[in-house]
């Protein structure tokens, strides 16, 4: 209970979502879900918190408008609707924050950029807190060659999460939080509310991603948190069919699954 408690005063966050989370089984833009997720995160924003997103989806945007019906083979191919769909799902985020007068901003970061200007990005992060923005992150698909620089974006809301000293992240994705078997397959599955050590069994728990049109799976968010526990920052997997769960775990209720700071925690 004392470490959901701690959830409460978490004053920097990172909030994560996957492309299999603001998509439809289809690929297209689940534009529903990206509306509610902006004025959640607006109000969590305007409660006095400081909010970064970690978004996903510039190539899952990119093929659907391009017409392709699963991620290319073909690198260049990649590449390029990484660069399409960017454009218009940075449109659709600021349509839908400009609703509730939420001024938003993009980052792109590769790992290059993490290793070199560091620094420079913590700075930019903090000085956007100053100024009322929601910065919004993604890989940068575009110029990324490596096909798993990021691992969908799970390692990279870790990086973020390091970065900026954040108190918590929340990773938004297609089940609520981490089961003792596949969920899916498994109907005796039980959900692990609270985590406290990420062991090799742990590990192994992990399987499968979301869709076609997404990269990572439970396994890359295993490392994301195991990650974030070691830099002192709390980590929440959670549901993210509808946004207002990140109320609930902002509230210290027992939804998704918990993953304690081992050090430098809230509180």
């Amino acid at each position: 209970m004392g470490s959901r408690e701690s959830l409460k005063r978490a004053q920097k966050i990172v909030v994560k979502i996957g492309t299999s989370s603001i998509t439809h089984p289809n690929g297209s833009i689940n534009l529903q879900r990206m509306k509610k997720l902006a004025s959640v995160l607006t109000d969590i924003k305007n409660s006095g918190k400081e909010v970064i997103l970690v978004s996903s989806g510039a190539v899952g945007a990119g093929l659907s408008i391009l017409g392709l019906k699963k991620r290319p083979e073909e690198i260049l191919l990649k590449l390029a609707a990484a660069s399409v769909g960017q454009a218009s799902l940075m449109q659709m985020y600021r349509s839908f924050f400009n609703e509730y007068n939420q001024t938003v901003s993009q980052i792109l970061i590769t790992k290059e950029d993490v290793g070199a200007r560091g620094e420079i990005i913590t700075g930019l992060f903090n000085r956007l807190f100053t100024l009322g923005i929601i910065p919004i992150v993604n890989n940068n698909d575009a110029v990324a060659t490596d096909e798993i620089e990021f691992s969908d974006n799970d390692c990279l809301s870790a990086v973020v999460a390091e970065l900026i000293s954040a108190d918590l992240l929340v990773i938004l994705t297609d089940t609520d939080g981490l089961y003792d078997k596949n969920p899916k397959t498994n109907g005796d599955a039980k959900r692990i509310p609270i985590c406290d050590k990420i062991t090799p069994e742990i590990e192994s728990m992990a399987e499968g991603k979301g869709s076609a049109f997404a990269m990572g799976g439970m396994a890359t968010k295993i490392i994301a948190a195991k990650k974030c526990v070691k830099s002192g920052c709390n980590a929440v997997i959670a549901k993210a069919e509808d946004p207002r769960t990140l109320y609930d775990v902002l509230d210290g209720k027992d939804v998704g699954t918990l993953f304690p700071a081992k050090r430098g925690a809230v509180g």
